[in-house]
């Protein structure tokens, strides 16, 4: 749908990245009915970073928030962190990642990412995992990009966490994974 004014459609666009700062400017245009071009130049007008900028803010802003594990051990980019609830992740697909013959994303990058985002979300100094319950949807090729979710779906006691993460593709889930995550104390670790 067009917008009609500039100054409309530059207050609608802030907004709109407010509530979702991963929106591209294909996507946008497509929102707005405008071309790529005037996006980048409304963007550009407000100060606006383009989308690899505002993933890599969002990813610096949560990776503060992380207890169970250091910013270097979390596979893909940390987007978004709600401690005890709730986490999301992006993950690249590049070369190095993929079986050469088939150019299929080797799995373990996939579960890498689900585990380590499902960790994360854990409130607590330590997190393991202990059981890990996965399917893999469809396989995923190189320059995928994969979002992950998890929720803590339940807790058993102080000590067991159940958490689902799911990844999607464009849209299309490829993996989905139940981890059940336990927490230890630290005099534990002896």
């Amino acid at each position: 749908m067009p917008v009609s004014s500039k100054e409309t459609r530059r207050s609608r666009l802030q907004y709109c990245l407010q509530d979702n700062p991963f929106l591209t400017d294909e996507e946008l245009a497509a929102r707005f009915g405008v071309s790529i071009q005037t996006i980048r130049l409304d963007r550009t007008a407000l100060g606006i970073p383009d989308v690899r900028m505002r993933t890599r803010q969002v990813a610096q802003e949560n990776f503060d928030r992380v207890r169970s594990m250091s910013t270097g051990e979390i596979v893909g980019k940390l987007l978004d962190l709600k401690l005890g609830s709730s986490g999301l992740s992006l993950l690249e697909t590049y070369e190095d990642m993929v079986f050469e013959k088939t150019r299929i994303v080797r799995s373990h990058f996939i579960f890498a990412q689900a585990d380590s985002l499902a960790l994360a979300v854990i409130d607590a100094d330590i997190a393991l995992t202990g059981l890990v319950n996965v399917k893999f949807k469809r396989p995923v090729t190189v320059g995928e990009e994969l979002l992950a979710r998890a929720d803590v779906i339940r807790t058993k006691g102080d000590d067991k966490y159940v958490v689902l993460v799911e990844t999607t593709s464009a849209g299309q889930k490829v993996f989905r994974g139940k981890f059940v995550v336990f927490v230890m104390d630290e005099e534990d670790d002896s």
